[in-house]
């Protein structure tokens, strides 16, 4: 009796290869630790939230045209992806970028890569804004969400 493995087909090999990039495209350091100790100090990585509910009453959805029209611009994509969507904004007010989540989870693992980097980030339901602080602050009456400080991990040595 020989054992046959199945071929894969074309779209399926399309589809891993997919997910290949997009994994790429979002580290997942997170991953590589582990333990109690590595989630205190992520807790503590993130800085001061405020937040407000939206002047219209509305809070954006996770998808990045609605939200790009919402703040005044017509987005470029850049990343499109299973993971996340990502488009690019240039306005009299200045750049920033919109990335949206399909799963809450992906929302976590980008935020938990960008604390590697620190800065000021808009969050809100399945989606992040980056951009210079004031335009965050008058984006949030529009989107609602949470403006989030992300503080860089440093490394600590061992006695």
């Amino acid at each position: 009796m020989t054992h046959q493995t199945p071929q894969s087909s074309p779209r399926a090999h399309t589809a891993r290869l997919r997910r290949g990039a997009a994994l790429a495209l979002l580290p997942l350091a997170v991953a590589c630790g582990g333990g109690e100790d590595v989630a205190e100090e992520k807790r503590k990585s993130v800085g001061t939230a405020v937040t407000a509910a939206p002047e219209a009453g509305v809070v954006a959805p996770a998808k990045v045209e609605v939200i790009a029209g919402l703040t005044g611009c017509t987005a470029e994509i850049r990343i499109e992806a299973e993971e996340l969507r990502e488009g690019q904004c240039r306005t009299e007010q200045g750049e920033y970028r919109i990335t949206t989540f399909p799963e809450e989870r992906y929302k976590v693992t980008w935020l938990d890569t960008a604390a590697m980097y620190g800065g000021k980030y808009l969050v809100g339901t399945r989606w992040v804004v980056s951009a210079s602080p004031e335009l965050l602050e008058g984006f949030r009456s529009r989107l609602g969400g949470t403006v989030r400080e992300l503080r860089p991990v440093a490394p600590t040595t061992a006695p």
